[in-house]
């Protein structure tokens, strides 16, 4: 119960940050197309970066130790609201991956709304599953052979992400 409740306190702040990136994509694409373009490029080029990281990360997965679990919080709701707060990767993530996934041309806040619903039916069933099955992974994790596999699944991921969107980008105008 308590993986559930951190997770979500840290989901509770997600609509506010999608409201602060609909606005300002939406300005940004109506006042600045170039720009709006040039951010979707910077995505890209962030998903990429992710990949790519992860992938690198997995040639030395076994080089360091696990971490150790600690206690778990009484007030994991609240904590789970305090880091999302106080951690503003999240916003920059989400101005940095969002732009390839909308039309400039359209209006901007359905768009918004469409994504967000979608990323809240994913995150939270995924979300979930890694909850119920987090002393199961534990253990694998600490596998480190296991933890290659994990970081270069999810850095391909990311690179074909990328790969995708730079395609439908490339493919319109500029």
């Amino acid at each position: 119960a308590v993986g559930l409740d951190g997770a979500a306190g840290h989901a509770d702040r997600l609509p506010g940050v999608w409201v602060l990136v609909a606005f300002g994509l939406g300005t940004l694409a109506a006042a600045y197309p170039l720009a709006f373009r040039v951010l979707a490029f910077a995505g890209i080029g962030y998903l990429a970066w992710l990949g790519i990281t992860a992938i690198r990360h997995s040639f030395h997965a076994g080089e360091e130790a696990p971490p150790t679990a600690r206690a778990p919080s009484r007030h994991a709701f609240r904590d789970g609201i305090l880091i999302a707060i106080g951690n503003p990767k999240s916003l920059i993530y989400m101005l940095a991956i969002i732009p390839p996934f909308v039309d400039a041309a359209s209006p901007i806040g359905p768009q918004i709304i469409l994504l967000a619903v979608l990323a809240f039916a994913i995150d939270v069933p995924v979300g979930a599953l890694y909850i119920g099955a987090g002393q199961r992974l534990a253990r694998l994790v600490a596998r480190a052979a296991t933890r290659r596999w994990i970081d270069r699944g999810i850095g391909t991921v990311f690179l074909l992400i990328a790969a995708l969107v730079l395609a439908e980008l490339l493919g319109t105008e500029l």
